[in-house]
């Protein structure tokens, strides 16, 4: 879930849990309490982790920089939740999918880096943190066809190139361990990520498929493909 600061309220928008559900999940909130105890008994009977996009930032000093000019909130309940959640998912061999903020916390988890703000690091960057329609896929992505998300029949079937929507200012710097990059906009952005061991189901994600999965089937395919790996059964032929 998200804190909100001002209400001291947890909460999480709809899409997530619609895009789990209409795949064929039941989707269960893990509140923001970061204490061990909590998060083992809250993950007990649960078939698979998904980390959710945040409109906070990670905080820098979990990867040795100084706050950029242009970071957003950070939240360290969010930050220290989602890094148990990641080693209890670890433990315990569960798939797991992170998007966009998700992604990012993997990444550091693992011991990598991030871009604290695309449009002042990267020059000649695009624009990647696009407000309106949250549903447009707007920008292509090269996926390696040898990766979890080449796998897909709407990226294999389409030259490993796909459209994928955007709201984000930072992204991926250097890969964290035990993790590869396997996709990429046309600047250089790391688009998506996924754990080296060929048994572990580890995919990020820097785009928000939850966002497009009713309107594009590429998004779609990623939940099924998920929630298929959580059921341990296989996916659906499309």
């Amino acid at each position: 879930m998200r804190l909100e600061s001002e209400t001291r309220r947890f909460y999480l928008g709809r899409d997530y849990s619609e895009a789990l559900e209409a795949s064929g999940a039941t989707p269960v909130h893990l509140a923001l309490i970061p204490k061990a105890e909590y998060i083992a008994s809250a993950i007990d009977g649960l078939d698979g982790i998904l980390l959710p996009g945040s409109d906070t930032d990670v905080d820098p000093a979990l990867f040795g920089e100084r706050p950029h000019p242009k970071l957003k909130r950070v939240v360290p309940e969010k930050d220290e939740t989602d890094r148990m959640v990641i080693a209890e998912a670890e433990r315990r061999g569960l798939p797991l999918l992170a998007i966009c903020y998700g992604m990012q916390a993997l990444n550091v988890a693992r011991g990598g880096t991030l871009i604290q703000d695309i449009a002042s690091d990267i020059e000649g960057g695009l624009k990647h943190d696009r407000e309106a329609p949250a549903n447009d896929v707007y920008h292509e992505i090269t996926v390696e066809n040898e990766s979890i998300l080449g796998t897909l029949s709407s990226v294999a079937g389409n030259g490993d190139v796909v459209r994928v929507n955007s709201s984000h200012h930072q992204a991926i710097g250097k890969i964290g361990r035990g993790l590869k990059a396997t996709a990429w906009a046309k600047d250089g952005v790391v688009e998506g990520i996924q754990d080296t061991r060929g048994d572990k189901f580890m995919l990020g994600v820097q785009w928000h498929p939850e966002l497009s999965w009713n309107s594009d089937r590429f998004s779609k395919e990623i939940f099924d493909l998920f929630v298929a790996k959580c059921g341990q059964k296989t996916a659906p032929e499309y």
